[in-house]
């Protein structure tokens, strides 16, 4: 699910809630209405009837998404990044903005679509709705996954994740200077109760625990670029983390990282380093990514 809110835009000022959610995620208006029925549908916050009429500038959140038609589809117009594959894995650097495994809005277009083209095998890999993945990135985080081919590899590769041998770094870049040049925080992440399209530190929540270590700050405006390295892998977890102790990653709307000062429209933050063991030679493999050019751009800058 695209766990963003969304605003009306001028569009569709006076249409009815049903059809313009269906309008804009591609759903259809049974399963729109399906959702609004059961609360799942808040208009400023609170549950609405399908027959409520918006108002440009409306602010509404999805708070769950249609069941799933049927197994995703091959796509051989998605591109893939492929930096390294086997008989057993696939190591993909997927950009910004491409959505991992189909959801609600996202029926098509994925990675998963992607994959299934150039990979067929992988349909019967996994769970079937997002067949070979193992771990994932948010939509708007770029950087290296690893994805099975085959059973064998997905079962290893989810124990591997498990017994964290997995190494997953990440570079970020957040407001403000950190208080000690390494740290950790340790905070159960769940549901936020006032927001239930985002995540929070709740002591109700899931262990999470996210490394990370200064690597630069820079002064105007006041920022620091981290390495983060996951030891679990909840969602949101680096973005709600970092937020949580008073520094949300720079340009994340929606954990408080907009800078007026820094023009960007994603959150910085990349997946640069992954390493595990092969599942069938025991091999370590190990990749990294460079920054893309957006983020990259932005430190430099800063340097400046």
């Amino acid at each position: 699910m695209n766990d963003e809110p969304f605003v009306v835009p001028a569009a569709l000022d006076g249409e009815r809630v049903d059809r313009t959610i269906a309008l804009l995620t591609g759903w259809t208006r049974g399963a729109v209405q399906t959702l609004i029925d059961d609360g799942s549908v808040l208009v400023g916050g609170e549950p609405v009837g399908k027959s409520r009429r918006l108002h440009a500038g409306d602010v509404v959140e999805l708070l769950a998404e249609p069941e799933p038609v049927g197994p995703p589809r091959p796509d051989a117009a998605v591109d893939l990044d492929v930096r390294y594959a086997d008989d057993d894995v696939i190591v993909i650097a997927k950009p910004a903005g491409l959505v991992v495994h189909p959801g609600a809005g996202h029926a098509g277009g994925t990675l998963v679509n992607g994959l299934l083209a150039r990979y067929p095998e992988i349909a019967s890999v996994g769970a079937p709705a997002r067949p070979g993945i193992v771990h994932r990135l948010d939509r708007d985080t770029s950087g290296l996954l690893v994805v099975a081919r085959t059973a064998h590899a997905y079962d290893d590769l989810v124990e591997q994740l498990a017994a964290r041998t997995v190494d997953r770094r990440y570079v970020t870049l957040v407001g403000g200077r950190m208080d000690a040049r390494r740290g950790l925080i340790d905070a159960p992440i769940g549901r936020s109760e006032s927001r239930r399209t985002r995540m929070a530190v709740r002591e109700s929540g899931k262990p999470a625990r996210t490394e990370y270590e200064v690597k630069a700050v820079f002064d105007t405006p006041l920022t620091s670029q981290l390495e983060c390295r996951l030891d679990t892998g909840r969602t949101h977890q680096i973005r709600v983390h970092l937020a949580a102790v008073g520094h949300p990653v720079v340009g994340d709307a929606t954990y408080g990282g907009k800078r007026e000062a820094i023009a960007l429209d994603r959150p910085f933050l990349h997946a640069a380093h992954l390493a595990f063991d092969h599942p069938v030679t025991g091999e370590r493999m190990e990749f990294a990514d460079a920054l893309p050019v957006e983020l990259q751009s932005v430190l430099d800058t800063l340097a400046q």
